[in-house]
């Protein structure tokens, strides 16, 4: 896993799927300031690097979850990361939506799926975790079996650790912000006083730079 870990962040920095500017942080929707912005829809644009995606997910899956019967994506940004994994295991595919369609047959899960069936969530990138545990809320409130969850990136917040183990669902991910610092200090992307500022970040980033 190191070598993926170390391998995805260089890709994820090549493609600008990650961009870090500690000296012009970026401010994210949600209010928080912050030193990285994090866009891996960017990743789909890149066949190479969607390719090592899929068959990073997959071997992974293949080593944690050899009995999974269905592949499920949390929309929007994991439904097409969802469909590549699904097709090169020859599995169905379903996703979730961030909340229930607002006619026609009311949905949170779209796709055929039965009760008891076990699934692995695809996610593109976690941050506290909120939005993708209400991806395994639906899933669990419909029966379906949650054998755990794959991303490919996660701030590493000690929040979302937290709420993953409240919620009693195993993440892995490809890469995540240890191995990007790093990766981006050999290379020269940050300076070595940034690492201080990118790692104060991490700790309380709803405070950070206010």
């Amino acid at each position: 896993m190191e070598n993926i870990s170390k391998n995805t962040a260089e890709k994820l920095l090549q493609i600008k799927a990650i961009k870090l500017q500690p000296s012009n942080p970026f401010t994210w929707a949600s209010g928080w300031n912050s030193p990285i912005y994090c866009d891996n829809r960017k990743t789909l644009s890149y066949p190479d690097v969607r390719a090592y995606i899929r068959d990073g997910f997959e071997h992974i899956i293949k080593e944690k979850y050899p009995n999974v019967e269905v592949i499920a994506g949390v929309a929007t940004g994991a439904i097409a990361l969802g469909v590549l994994v699904a097709e090169a295991m020859n599995l169905p595919f379903i996703y979730i939506r961030s909340a229930s369609k607002g006619h026609g047959l009311q949905n949170t899960i779209e796709g055929a799926y039965q009760a008891g069936q076990k699934v692995v969530v695809i996610e593109d990138l976690v941050s506290t975790g909120g939005s993708s545990l209400k991806a395994v809320d639906a899933l669990r409130d419909a029966n379906i079996d949650v054998l755990g969850m794959l991303a490919i990136f996660t701030y590493g917040f000690k929040t979302a650790a937290d709420n993953f183990t409240k919620a009693n669902v195993e993440l892995t991910t490809l890469s995540d912000y240890n191995a990007l610092i790093e990766h981006a200090s050999k290379i020269d992307y940050i300076k070595e006083s940034d690492k201080a500022t990118l790692a104060e970040w991490r700790v309380a980033p709803d405070k950070w730079g206010k």
